[in-house]
């Protein structure tokens, strides 16, 4: 496996509230993390800093060799970072196949378009033409996946993909991932239901109040490990 990412010793801040603290975090291409932790652990913010939408005080952050953390947030995703937000944020006013092209602005070349989106996310082909505001949230999900996915991203970060979703939505989007990466796309997963992220990752990693406190390869790692770093015993 070749470098894809690396977070090194990355400060961020909200004003003066400070949220991450000298973290670091790697991925190889082809590689499937899930970063984990309670609420306030500083997830999102890692996945948002990443993605260019919260500078970090400190730090540097490296993509395919290339420094990022300087780099606007449109620009990252040109360069193959996408991020599937918490709460989706699909345009209520816009159809379903409205907000899959807005993913594909960037014109990256690579496996994802329309149809590839469609057959990857039935539900979401069969609601093509359904505006977004009228959609479940399962759907708004697996849409707002499948617009992060048409920008062909070599880096695909998903924000609480099971939040506020019935099992069986969070099964079939759970389901998907497999395809995913395997097409290329590296993932960095936040997520809050350990069963899921632990099923699907190659590596854990735990935060808490914004430091890493657990990581390594699932394999190597029991859920009892994993239950005290995420409650901080």
């Amino acid at each position: 496996m070749t470098g894809l990412l690396e977070v090194d010793a990355v400060d961020a801040h909200y004003g003066d509230f400070q949220a991450l603290y000298g973290l670091s975090v790697s991925l190889d291409e082809g590689e499937t993390l899930a970063v984990i932790g309670a609420n306030g652990a500083g997830k999102s913010t890692l996945l948002k800093t990443i993605a260019g939408l919260v500078r970090p005080t400190s730090g540097e952050i490296r993509f395919a060799g290339e420094r990022i953390d300087g780099v606007s947030a449109h620009r990252r995703v040109t360069q193959g970072v996408a991020l599937t937000p918490e709460g989706r944020r699909i345009f209520p006013s816009l159809t379903v196949e409205e907000n899959l092209l807005v993913g594909s602005y960037g014109q990256r070349p690579g496996p994802w378009n329309l149809q590839s989106v469609y057959d990857l996310f039935p539900l979401v082909s069969d609601r093509r033409a359904r505006m977004g505001g009228h959609l479940s949230g399962g759907e708004q999900q697996a849409a707002a996946i499948g617009r992060a996915l048409m920008s062909n991203p070599r880096l695909l970060m998903l924000d609480e993909v099971s939040l506020g979703l019935a099992p069986v939505v969070v099964g079939e989007i759970y389901q998907a991932l497999p395809q995913i990466t395997g097409r290329g796309t590296t993932v960095l997963l936040v997520e809050q239901d350990l069963g899921h992220a632990l099923a699907v990752a190659d590596r854990v990693q735990c935060l808490l109040e914004g430091r890493t406190v657990l990581e390594g390869p699932v394999a190597d790692i029991s859920r009892q490990q994993v239950a005290d770093a995420y409650f901080g015993l």
